[in-house]
């Protein structure tokens, strides 16, 4: 027995005629008759007298109305169900980016978002490693590696500047080829990205103060006088005491690529959160933020 078949049984019922049904459920007369007859077929009673003046209920018939106008009740209850959660937005999403990029870039977006839809709840995991979609560690992505699993959706969603930076309160280095000069890179195991190859060429001779993995304690490491360091501008400009130094050839800059699982793609909560994050960050001007 199909529920499509009930509602026809439920409007030739209310209305006594198969063409004044058909206009209710905006089907046709034929398609209306069809389905009344496979109804029928398939409860095995006649449910209705067919007269020159319409169609009236059979003892059978009527039988089955008040079972049909309940289990309509639920059907409706069910889809008013939906269309509340759809419309308040429920549950959990679990999100992952690295460390500095979570606190300066998106929980600012993630406060609004939970301002407007308060009964999901977001984890966001700031992690080194590579949380996988595919296996499900993340329902979204954030990272400066492209997606090329066939199971991810996934767009570029922002250009990030980046800017070697230096305590304020003194002048513009000399730097030379680094000579003298103290500097703050990334760990062993990140050194062959852009900006530490970079920093490696332009001061060949500088000292290695510190390195570290959290572009959040490089900055604080700069910001107390250990040296110099490549940070990406939004954190560097939002960060005290330092300022970005004017140099011929600024640091490679990197893009940031944002990627959800397909099966995920009509999630509800996933769509908003996703709208949110590109209007607030896709088209941001990143060489001017903070100060």
């Amino acid at each position: 027995m199909e529920w499509g078949d009930l509602r026809v049984f439920l409007a030739v019922a209310r209305e006594g005629t198969l063409g004044a049904a058909a206009r209710r459920l905006g089907q046709t007369q034929p398609t209306m008759g069809r389905r009344l007859r496979a109804l029928e077929a398939a409860v095995g009673q006649v449910l209705f007298q067919r007269t020159g003046e319409g169609f009236v209920l059979t003892d059978e018939g009527a039988s089955v109305l008040g079972h049909a106008e309940r289990v309509e009740e639920e059907v409706l209850a069910f889809q008013r169900e939906l269309i509340g959660q759809e419309a308040q937005l429920e549950g959990m999403l679990r999100l992952s980016s690295s460390d500095w990029f979570g606190t300066f870039m998106l929980a600012p977006v993630l406060a609004e978002f939970g301002r407007r839809h308060p009964k999901v709840c977001v984890e966001l995991l700031t992690d080194a490693r590579l949380f996988s979609l595919p296996r499900r560690e993340a329902d979204m992505v954030f990272r400066i590696k492209p997606f090329d699993e066939p199971e991810v959706i996934s767009r570029r969603l922002m250009h990030i500047s980046y800017a070697l930076y230096g305590l304020a309160e003194t002048e513009r280095p000399r730097l030379g080829d680094g000579t003298g000069s103290r500097v703050i890179t990334m760990d062993t195991a990140f050194s062959e990205m852009p900006d530490a190859v970079w920093l490696k060429r332009l001061l060949p001779n500088a000292i290695v103060a510190c390195r570290s993995n959290n572009r959040e304690v490089q900055a604080q490491l700069c910001a107390n006088g250990a040296g110099l360091a490549v940070l990406p501008r939004p954190l560097g400009d939002a960060t005290p005491n330092i300022v970005a130094l004017a140099l011929d050839e600024p640091p490679p800059g990197r893009d940031t690529f944002v990627g959800y699982h397909r099966d995920l793609r009509r999630l509800a909560r996933m769509r908003e959160l996703l709208d949110l994050v590109i209007e607030r960050l896709a088209n941001r001007p990143l060489a001017t933020h903070g100060r």
